[in-house]
């Protein structure tokens, strides 16, 4: 049976871990994640994963990539202890199905998200596809969400299909690396300022793995970075959002905020 909080405590957002990549980086990074995740157990209320977790979801009916269990199990473990868990889904991790739900009790978000949090309005989003200009992004999205293109992919055997996957990630990631992203953090925070003239008090995302938190009249943007070599994640409780660098064994650093005008 699932335990309930008695009360309200905090909020943690994390993104970009894209776990089961081969990367020339820390080779704890997951047990780094595990252990905060099983740190906040002490007083999270909430935990928002603003996408990306995985560096290729591929839901099989009957084969869950073995690298993702600590993980899931951690995931798990939150849940059991009332902890509401919500996942919005990034451009990595596309393809949730019906397995984080229906087994470790997650909340799948496919798209952005409005949530309230005591009186603060907040858009949680990956940040895909968020800016206007990049047109070319938003028709691949399209057909990269498309349920029947999905279910023809499953169709592929599994050692086939997440190597594939894997294959078309490694290739996009190393792109970027030699040319640059199209779009850099200050894009994406002047899309998120547009979303806050709608109404919201915070907006916060991921997908740039650039740590960031912004204020402008009133309004926050917070980019909680990624779990790949930052180790960041944001927190908030009924009066503060702040940004942090987690930190093994010691007390973590706050980013401070900065202005925007």
């Amino acid at each position: 049976m699932t335990a309930t909080k008695k009360a309200a405590q905090r909020a943690y957002f994390i993104s970009d871990a894209h776990l089961g990549a081969n990367l020339p980086y820390p080779a704890h990074r997951e047990q780094t994640l595990v252990d905060f995740l099983t740190l906040i157990r002490e007083d999270a209320d909430q935990l928002f994963i603003l996408g990306d977790l995985f560096d290729f979801w591929v839901e099989y009916r009957h084969a869950i990539r073995p690298d993702y269990f600590n993980v899931l199990y951690t995931l798990k473990a939150l849940v059991q202890e009332g902890v509401q868990v919500h996942y919005i889904a990034g451009n990595h991790d596309f393809a949730l199905g019906n397995f984080l739900p229906d087994h470790i009790g997650i909340r799948v978000h496919p798209n952005s998200w409005e949530m309230t949090h005591g009186r603060h309005r907040i858009y949680l989003t990956h940040g895909d596809g968020l800016i206007a200009a990049d047109s070319g992004y938003r028709i691949l999205k399209k057909f990269l969400r498309n349920p029947f293109l999905q279910n023809g992919y499953r169709l592929i055997h599994p050692d086939i299909g997440v190597g594939l996957a894997s294959f078309f990630s490694r290739l996009s990631r190393g792109r970027n690396r030699h040319k640059g992203p199209k779009f850099g953090p200050g894009h994406y925070r002047q899309a998120a300022w547009s979303l806050a003239e709608n109404g919201f008090d915070m907006v916060l995302m991921g997908h740039t793995h650039h740590p960031e938190i912004f204020h402008r009249q009133g309004k926050i943007y917070c980019n909680t970075g990624n779990w790949i070599e930052a180790f960041t994640y944001a927190s908030l409780t009924s009066d503060t959002l702040r940004l942090w660098r987690y930190r093994p064994g010691q007390s973590p650093v706050e980013i401070p905020p900065e202005t925007d005008t």
